[in-house]
């Protein structure tokens, strides 16, 4: 009787923590916060997936310049993006970039095999760490979304990653 009662008192526990980490997500961080090209950018977490540090990718031949390759993550072949370079951003690396670099998937759900090159990991962000936001600009790209600027006056652009994946420019990979 009193293992049973145990249980119930585990699960009831279990259940208001699960509650409890639903909310925090919900009101907390909605963003992977990411450095490409020197750029502050934010990654929507539900449409982010694995993030892995920078292991080296295998080249894939008659690609365009922003395709980097591909990488195997848990078996599953994803085509490596560096988005600064599809973007036209200044691209410069050197070897401790790529040491602090990072491997963002996307999202699985998006059917999309595919990850984004981010140079350096800045945490996670919510709402509450911006003080205001702005549309984005009229000349940026479809899948750029607002533009948050921090209390320290820091901009952060949002990346909407559902439409990043369906971009015509994304899906066209070959020269």
């Amino acid at each position: 009787m009193a293992q049973r009662e145990d249980l119930r008192e585990l699960q009831t526990r279990l259940a208001d923590r699960l509650s409890q980490a639903r909310n925090q997500t919900a009101v907390g961080a909605s963003w992977l916060a990411v450095k490409i090209s020197g750029k502050n950018f934010l990654l929507p977490l539900s449409q982010s997936g694995e993030v892995l540090g920078w292991s080296g990718v295998e080249p894939v031949p008659y690609t365009k310049p922003w395709m980097l390759g591909v990488t195997s993550i848990r078996g599953i072949l994803l085509t490596v993006v560096d988005l600064a370079r599809m973007l036209g951003l200044p691209v410069a690396r050197s070897e401790q970039v790529f040491a602090g670099a990072s491997v963002v998937a996307l999202n699985p759900m998006m059917g999309v095999n595919a990850a984004l090159f981010v140079e350096q990991l800045e945490g996670l962000r919510g709402s509450n760490d911006f003080s205001q936001s702005k549309d984005k600009p009229a000349e940026a790209p479809e899948f750029f979304g607002a533009l948050y600027i921090s209390a320290s006056g820091e901009q952060w652009q949002e990346l909407n990653l559902q439409l990043l994946a369906n971009a015509p420019d994304f899906l066209d990979i070959t020269v």
